[in-house]
């Protein structure tokens, strides 16, 4: 767990408002939207040079946009991609068409009510694509090839975007650098974001960029850890129903004792996510708000 004075360093030291170079294809504006939810902030990628691609604009924030289009001075940005619609990756991708005359594309849009533990990452209303992509589609430029990789699971519409010359995966909220995924119904759904987890393994990525926390390095070993993380919290939520902890705070409160307990609402729409998949399942089954083993 990252302590709140370690947290404050992390965003005091964080490069707001320049491009860093992550490698020869790829440089990453750091937005200043940090909180427990986002790391040290919304990470938006610049991928190729001369003629570019944006990935996950990030927030409708005046200075993050002066600040991408300080990156690209002086080059074409050819696509703007969305790797889903939540308020930190996809607002800002209006203004930037705006600036730049350059095509919205990836995600399907999404809007729907969000009664969960976040009210500022909330599902955009204004995402407009101008071309929605699917699974194995791509979109290219000189010296760069990017692929759309369905992950549905954070959220329904989630994409990745593969690169191919980099082997490189854009893994948006699927895999982050920092922290696990949420995965908050009733859209999140934990079948799905397994499944998803699943289908990455078997890929020759090299690297990983999510859209919060650092490079992902060695993914495929990430990623199987990952897979262990969610079945051990599987495991111990069948646990507890067996012990007679029925409710979900009471279960967050036992399975994450070490961890933010400003992430604890967050945590408790996962937990939710696990117990809806072990119904699914025919293991446990429930009465309103309290979950029991399946007879």
């Amino acid at each position: 767990m990252v302590g709140v004075s370690d947290a404050q360093a992390l965003i005091d030291a964080a490069p707001y408002e320049v491009a860093e170079t992550c490698s020869p294809l790829v440089r990453r504006v750091l937005a200043r939207n940090p909180s427990p939810f986002t790391y040290t902030g919304t990470g938006t990628y610049i991928v190729g040079r001369g003629t570019v691609a944006v990935i996950d604009p990030g927030p409708a924030d005046p200075v993050h946009l002066a600040a991408l289009q300080a990156a690209v001075a002086g080059e074409t940005v050819s696509h703007i991609l969305v790797t889903h619609t939540h308020m930190d990756h996809s607002p800002a991708a209006p203004a930037l068409k705006a600036v730049t005359g350059a095509a919205i594309m990836g995600c399907a849009p999404l809007v729907l009510r969000d009664d969960g533990p976040r009210a500022d990452a909330g599902f955009d209303p204004n995402y407009a694509p101008d071309r929605v992509l699917a699974d194995g589609e791509s979109v290219n430029g000189p010296g760069w090839t990017l692929t759309a990789v369905a992950t549905p699971g954070h959220t329904s519409n989630h994409l990745c975007f593969a690169l191919a010359e980099e082997r490189a995966l854009f893994s948006g909220d699927h895999v982050m650098g920092w922290s696990t995924t949420v995965v908050a119904p009733p859209d999140g759904d934990m079948a799905a974001y397994m499944a998803s987890l699943a289908l990455l393994i078997p890929r020759d990525d090299a690297v990983y960029y999510p859209t919060h926390g650092a490079p992902v390095v060695e993914p495929q070993r990430f990623v199987r850890g990952l897979v262990m993380h969610r079945k051990q919290r599987e495991t111990q939520i069948l646990k507890l129903l067996r012990e007679g902890t029925h409710v979900i705070p009471a279960m967050v409160a036992s399975m994450y004792s070490g961890v933010d307990p400003r992430l604890h609402p967050a945590a408790g729409r996962s937990v939710l996510a696990h117990l809806i998949d072990l119904r699914t399942r025919g293991l446990v089954a429930d009465t309103g708000d309290t979950w029991r083993l399946a007879a």
